[in-house]
């Protein structure tokens, strides 16, 4: 090959090219290893373009030659090669495809880019911005390229990205395009074999056609793009293999899915529920994101814009047609085409956990200990996703202490003339199940779910009720218990009202201003005493929100509701006012109540306390 047209056919670019090109090398891209990522896909496209010319057209030239691309280096000159075996180019194509920066539009472009204007990306890919990358580490590029027109003659483009390119005739007999970069002085690692391999291998490993490296032309891209086949032809042995080594857990994931769809966007998706919810230290996975790909090409390795954070521990590969390849992978701004992928790939992964859920109960039952708390905050904070997410949550309660069950699960267990679904809200599950807000519900036979978690609060503010059934806080002063709470009316207390009236005087005297009220209970069967908030206070649930995220919230006084028939305020009601025990009695049972809501600021105070009641008691 050589060149046979002595005089340069010199093109000046236009006055602002020099400050496009700066926007293009420095600020669209950040990483000087994208230029070969760039050059490759382009040289993807260009076979691609071939193989359907192929379908149709047998006259052309070089029709038995193999579609692949070849890189070599030669590190002494500082010269990287990389040759296809695609459509080719003309010299009109040349001076359209690789000239185009030189256009008028330039300064449209160049205008949006220093603006951040929101529609930068539909015109990038009028200016070829991924060649233009390669002079992040070039000095010089030459294109030669041979159309696969038998007719049309062949031609070399060359640059230095600074002023001008030229095109001039060319002698190349080969179809395809050649080229050839000098490399800066402070980018020779590009000349180096190994450093181009991992390269490859890292963004351009399931390219369609082979990539053959070096003078021994080792293929280097060896992996089938599994996501891309057919549902039916993927095997769970497959699926889990992939996983394996596309993450390097050793550990199988707990489910998988696949999405192939042409509308309203074309795109493939490979979707993994891990089986651990750490990262691994050698992991190479060491944030939350999908691997984006656009037409097998790796644009991003943890991309967080196709999933709502709450469905970030989901891991895959996602894979669009319709994402352009010219566009700069390290900015890739929310558009309309990633907005409708999005939809697609959030409902597909809430779809996996959904038939995961219904198809192992074991399976489903170790997901939500990983990753339960996540679906909680999608169902506060998605509502889009709200019904979708909400058959997805599980509980434990007081008839399944021990078990996780969902919400309609407790809907089909309920009593005859149970109109709600109870809830009660705690710090701890061991505590919770005595709670004495319980009392009734208990007598009752009645489950209630027992919401111990901290994200439980965020949940509730959202979770109102459930195939319009209302959740209903136990704790709340006049929870409505139904026909529950006719069991115990206050008239027909086994004591008298002269007695009542002196136990709520003997606990207003002694607790003060500790407590905001003390009062009879008709809700109380087995437990002494219990703490509910004023009538002015703001939610259970919010209160503990305010509290978990540190913000301040200023909180009255609990009141005190007693059960005078429970036998420690029958006995309570027959000592002396002065009594020192019936004092110490008061406080205990105020405290306890203190400490079964998780609200007692020194349990370890009370140890004096309880030895003198035990002291008097041996009395």
């Amino acid at each position: 090959m050589s060149k046979v047209n002595p005089t340069p056919a010199s093109m000046p670019f236009r006055a602002e090219t020099r400050q496009l090109l700066d926007i293009l090398i420095h600020s669209l891209y950040t990483d000087r290893e994208i230029f070969l990522r760039e050059l490759i896909s382009n040289a993807s496209d260009a076979l691609t373009r071939m193989n359907f010319e192929m379908l149709t057209n047998r006259d052309i030239l070089d029709p038995e030659t193999e579609l692949g691309i070849w890189i070599t280096t030669d590190p002494a000159t500082r010269t990287l090669t990389i040759r296809d075996t695609g459509v080719g180019m003309t010299r009109k194509e040349m001076e359209e495809n690789l000239g185009t920066i030189a256009h008028s539009g330039a300064r449209a472009f160049m205008q949006a880019a220093e603006q951040g204007s929101a529609g930068l990306s539909d015109i990038i890919g009028q200016f070829g911005v991924g060649f233009y990358s390669v002079f992040m580490s070039a000095d010089q590029v030459d294109v030669a390229s041979h159309s696969y027109d038998k007719n049309e003659p062949s031609s070399i483009w060359t640059s230095d990205g600074k002023d001008s390119f030229t095109i001039l005739d060319y002698v190349k007999t080969e179809r395809g395009t050649l080229i050839t970069i000098k490399l800066k002085e402070d980018a020779v690692e590009f000349a180096d074999e190994n450093r181009l391999r991992e390269i490859i291998q890292r963004h351009s490993e399931y390219i369609p056609f082979p990539i053959y490296l070096g003078a021994s032309t080792e293929q280097v891209n060896q992996q089938t793009a599994l996501w891309r086949q057919n549902f039916q032809q993927i095997t769970a042995k497959d699926a889990n293999e992939f996983y394996k080594q596309f993450t390097l857990d050793q550990k199988e994931p707990l489910t998988y899915t696949h999405l192939a769809v042409d509308a309203p966007v074309q795109a493939y998706a490979l979707l993994f529920i891990p089986a651990s919810a750490e990262h691994y230290l050698f992991a190479p996975r060491k944030q939350d994101g999908l691997r984006l790909y656009a037409r097998k090409v790796l644009i991003q390795d943890f991309f967080r814009e196709l999933l709502p954070e709450y469905l970030r521990f989901v891991q895959g590969i996602v894979d669009s047609e319709d994402l352009p390849l010219n566009i700069s992978r390290e900015t890739i701004q929310s558009n309309r085409l990633l907005m409708q992928l999005k939809k697609l790939v959030t409902s597909k992964a809430i779809d996996m956990i959904r038939k995961l859920s219904q198809e192992s109960s074991g399976k489903y039952t170790e997901f939500w200990y990983l990753f339960g708390r996540y679906i909680k905050e999608g169902v506060a904070s998605d509502y889009s996703e709200y019904d979708n997410l909400v058959p997805l949550l599980r509980f434990h309660s007081l008839h399944h202490p021990e078990d996780l069950i969902s919400l309609d699960t407790y809907l089909e267990e309920r009593k005859p003339g149970q109109e709600k679904i109870y809830i009660l809200l705690g710090d701890d599950k061991r505590s919770v199940i005595h709670s004495p807000h319980l009392d009734l519900v208990r007598q009752h036979d009645y489950d209630a779910l027992l919401l111990t978690d901290p994200l439980d609060s965020f949940m509730l503010l959202a979770l109102k009720k459930f195939k319009d059934i209302p959740l209903v806080n136990l704790a709340d002063r006049d929870a409505d218990l139904g026909k529950a709470v006719e069991a115990v009316q206050p008239e027909s207390l086994p004591v008298s009202e002269e007695t009542a009236s002196r136990l709520v005087q003997l606990f207003r005297d002694r607790l003060a201003l500790r407590v905001a009220d003390v009062r009879i209970s008709n809700r109380l069967v087995e437990s002494p005493a219990r703490l509910v908030d004023p009538d002015d206070s703001p939610a259970q649930e919010l209160q503990r929100v305010y509290k978990m995220i540190n913000q301040p919230m200023e909180i009255t006084p609990k009141v005190l509701e007693i059960n005078p028939r429970h036998a420690l305020l029958t006995k309570l009601a027959d000592l002396p006012t002065d009594s020192p025990i019936a004092q110490l009695v008061i406080e205990q049972i105020y405290e306890n109540a203190l400490l079964i809501e998780g609200m007692h600021p020194d349990p370890a105070g009370m140890i004096d306390r309880i030895q003198q009641i035990m002291a008097a008691a041996l009395e």
